[in-house]
């Protein structure tokens, strides 16, 4: 295996966990037992996952980070979820607010099913741009 096919299974590979952590988190959000925390956690992480992705195809270097505005902002221009997201702080909150006891409220249901909703919309853009680029079919 060459290089650009070593970086396109490791982009694939980030793609893959995103939506693993996606599944579960809509999984989760149909358990009214299971605290909304964790959905929110993992929308966060797949969308996370899925720009990392983007960025680990396109032979970026991202810091270790859960800023997702920071991370799609390092994507180049023709990476529709640069136009599409334009602001993820939000769904970048619950990097530590759903993780953590703090100063926050505990989020409600509107918020996880919120949380998993943008995760769905940035991880099929970038799933999309995949398909566009010839990576996956």
């Amino acid at each position: 295996m060459n290089e650009a096919d070593s970086q396109v299974q490791e982009a694939l590979r980030w793609l893959r966990f995103a939506h693993e952590d996606l599944e579960v988190a809509q999984r989760l959000l149909r358990d009214d037992q299971v605290a909304t925390r964790h959905v929110c956690w993992l929308s966060q992480q797949a969308a996370e996952k899925a720009l990392k992705a983007a960025l680990t195809l396109d032979e970026v270097r991202f810091p270790f980070t859960h800023d997702l505005d920071a991370l799609r902002n390092l994507l180049s221009p023709d990476w529709a979820v640069r136009t599409a997201h334009a602001d993820l702080a939000e769904l970048t909150e619950w990097g530590v607010e759903s993780r953590y006891p703090g100063d926050w409220p505990e989020p409600t249901g509107t918020d996880a099913a919120q949380a998993a909703a943008e995760a769905r919309l940035i991880c099929d853009s970038i799933e999309s741009e995949f398909s566009k680029r010839g990576v996956i079919e």
